[in-house]
Order: structure tokens, then sequence, then C-alpha cells
């Protein structure tokens, strides 16, 4: 597993809290070679931080927008390189 990976936060607005959404987004990251945490927010946001190879997270990111859609109302991005910080995919509480 690679040190230097790149990082992707994403902010999800609308319908993803209390709906199982984090727990999904845990189900769709075991098909991703991803690391990071999906977290509630107080805000009523969804905020989820993954770690990978770009192609591997724009996949992760796609598959999430696909499965998840219907929750969804607007989604915020950000991208970076960076040294790796997690070792697995999990639910932040």
């Amino acid at each position: 597993m690679s040190t230097h990976v790149s990082h992707r936060e994403v902010w999800y607005t609308g319908h993803v809290q209390g709906v199982g959404f984090r727990a999904q987004v845990l189900a769709i990251a075991r098909g991703f070679d991803v690391t990071g945490f999906v977290q509630n927010l107080t805000d009523g946001r969804v905020y989820l931080h993954a770690e990978g190879a770009e192609k591997e997270l724009d996949a992760f990111a796609a598959d999430i927008l696909k499965s998840l859609d219907g929750h969804i109302r607007n989604v915020e991005e950000r991208s970076f390189a960076g040294l790796r910080t997690a070792q697995t995919f999990t639910i932040k509480r």
C-alpha cells in the first residue's frame, strides 16, 4: 500500500442522514481499493474522506452518486495529494 496517495474530501447535502447513507457508502467502499471514513456532520450533511489512486477515487465517487442519487441534492468536493492517513475505510461517529 503506497504511503503517498490522492485524497478526496466530499460533502453531501440532501436527505443523507437517518437513511443508512453511511452504511451504504461503507458497503460501496469494500468494492474499491480506498481507505478513509464517512461521517455525519452536525449541520445535516455527510462528510467523506477517501484516499487511494485517483482512478479508484473517481470510480468510488461515481458509484456513490449512482447508488445514492435519490438522497443527494448537492455535492461539494476537494482533492489533494498527500501521505496516507488511514489503513481501512470506516464509519466515524
